[in-house]
């Protein structure tokens, strides 16, 4: 049977099978991430992008295809995270711009509107490179026009757009050596080809099983915290006073002594307290309890593996102060609006403390292990409440975001394109309230090339990059994008970072040590410092960062 024409309800189930089809693959696509990082989330961020995206067209489906490719743009707009979450959203951006206003499309006009959304995108990057996403929607949509042409079929024009995606996705290799000598394609294009075959089966009225839906950690936290109801409850009401959350790197000769079943683990663990909830793959175990005995839980969890990320508040002290506050809240007129406002993206409780010391007015949790959202960013420059907002995004993956969220808001936004934390550590303290916002630009901008970045953290799957070999569970000394130094041990690693960071110019070298570093690990990287590169200033700030044991910045 020949689709001569799409209208909306027919495109908001496209929409809904590439969303399903990404979800059900997003593992994939975060595998196929270069460099072999705990944190290598491009199908994460899809994912969560593109579920914002079909939320929005589900909620506003009709036979319109103008509206609900409309809707479609903004949920993509306002959920969009990371590099590819932003990209994958000016795709449909300009998608929608070309069917705006149009009940139905037909084939020709279907692949216009592809093709209008790879202009879009294309202007969108500062600096496009091949090899990537943009590659594969570009040459999926040449074929889809050339082949509209003379097809009036739109699924057949779909079928042939997926087919090109495909091959072009083989070829990004060959594009970006990177990619060769790893051995892995696009992860981007691999997942905008997941939405392709996704819109291609609801073309061909075919289904895509939906993947169950898995809140991460954090919303499964917030909704057990919901459920608290603590703004009706008394302080001395709360049965389970401590929010304890911790996660379990599980380790091989633990394991063998004592298996690990989620489903054991988890009725142990109940006899603990409540609001439990467990969360573990083949490497990691996820943990929220409230307990009134947080020792004996991470005791309990200590049979299985190592522990790291640990977090325990006394929610009695926390609801007294919510109380408190709100008993206490100003009924009057809003703040007033300040000239400048500073918006920083951190990871780790005491980084974001670190930003929030040297000036930093709103703080966004997030960075490598969760990129925040457009909307995200958008809210916070919102609350900033100034005439001139600076963000920090401090993370590659996040500018453009941050980007998009400026376009977004009614205040005069300035993004300081910071790829790291020490970046934005030295463009915050490059700002001076007394100085315009040009000149502040200028002087945040030009701190960025005056440090150098260094983290170290571990493999997640063998590879060799660089040639350099690298075994999963190695630790890895990267300096910006490249890897520096890998061996199982944490600390010869970072020692050999140190030295390549470090020249006759250098004159302070900042540590800021994460959750899995011990203080024994800190001390003697002090020491080696101290004996090996005597002739520089060394400060050390705890950042209690998820993953990375040590963040280095050399100025």
């Amino acid at each position: 049977m020949t689709l001569k024409t799409l209208d909306g309800r027919r495109f908001a189930d496209m929409v809904e099978q590439g969303a399903a089809h990404l979800a059900n693959n997003a593992k994939a696509v975060d595998a196929l991430n270069v460099f072999p990082v705990p944190d290598g989330d491009t199908g994460t961020n899809m994912n969560l992008s593109m579920t914002s995206g079909a939320k929005e067209v589900k909620a506003n489906v009709s036979d319109h295809i103008g509206n609900v490719a409309a809707a479609l743009a903004k949920g993509l707009l306002m959920g969009a995270r990371g590099n590819s979450g932003v990209i994958l959203s000016q795709l449909f951006r300009g998608f929608a711009k070309a069917v705006e206003g149009k009940q139905q499309v037909n084939s020709f006009e279907f692949a216009a509107a592809l093709q209008a959304g790879v202009d879009t995108a294309y202007k969108a990057v500062m600096k496009p490179v091949e090899g990537t996403i943009l590659t594969v929607a570009k040459e999926a949509a040449r074929k889809a026009v050339d082949v509209a042409k003379k097809e009036r079929d739109v699924a057949a024009v779909m079928e042939a757009a997926l087919a090109e995606a495909k091959a072009a996705l083989k070829r990004t290799p060959e594009l970006l050596p990177i990619l060769k000598e790893v051995g892995v394609v696009d992860s981007g294009g691999q997942g905008l080809v997941y939405i392709y075959e996704g819109f291609l089966a609801a073309l061909k009225g075919e289904t895509i099983r939906a993947a169950r839906a898995e809140a991460s950690m954090d919303d499964l936290v917030k909704i057990a915290h919901h459920q608290s109801a603590q703004s009706h409850i008394h302080t001395d009401e709360i049965e389970f006073g401590y929010c304890t959350e911790f996660m379990i790197r599980l380790e091989q000769d633990k394991l063998a002594r004592q298996p690990f079943s989620e489903e054991t683990f988890r009725r142990e663990l109940s006899r603990f307290g409540d609001s439990l909830l467990v969360v573990a793959d083949d490497e990691l175990v996820k943990v929220h309890i409230h307990s009134e005995t947080p020792g004996e839980v991470l005791t309990y969890g200590q049979r299985y593996g190592s522990l790291i990320r640990i977090k325990i508040e006394n929610m009695r002290e926390q609801h007294a102060d919510i109380v408190g506050r709100e008993a206490k809240a100003p009924s009057g007129p809003a703040k007033e609006t300040k000239p400048y406002g500073i918006v920083a993206v951190a990871m780790g409780e005491g980084v974001a403390e670190l930003f929030q010391s040297i000036g930093a007015h709103e703080v966004i949790e997030g960075g490598q292990t969760m990129n925040p959202s457009t909307e995200e960013i958008a809210e916070a420059i919102r609350r900033a409440n100034a005439e001139t907002v600076f963000v920090l995004p401090n993370n590659k993956n996040i500018v453009m975001a941050a980007r998009q969220a400026a376009e977004l808001s009614e205040h005069r936004v300035i993004v300081i394109p910071a790829k790291t934390v020490p970046q934005g550590i030295a463009a915050l303290l490059a700002f001076h309230p007394e100085q315009s916002a040009e000149q502040n630009e200028r002087a945040m901008t030009a701190a960025l090339a005056k440090v150098k970045t260094g983290q170290v953290t571990f493999s997640v799957r063998d590879t060799t990059i660089d040639g350099i070999q690298i075994k999963k569970g190695d630790y890895m000394g990267l300096w910006d994008d490249r890897i520096i130094a890998a061996d199982k041990d944490k600390l010869a690693v970072t020692e050999r970072l140190l030295d390549a960071l470090i020249d006759e110019e250098s004159e302070i070298v900042t540590i800021l040590y994460g959750e899995d570093a011990t203080e024994v690990e800190v001390e003697t990287v002090i020491a080696y410092l101290e004996n090996e590169h005597d002739g520089v200033e060394v400060e050390v700030h705890n950042g209690k960062q998820p993953l990375y044991p040590f963040i280095i910045s050399v100025e």
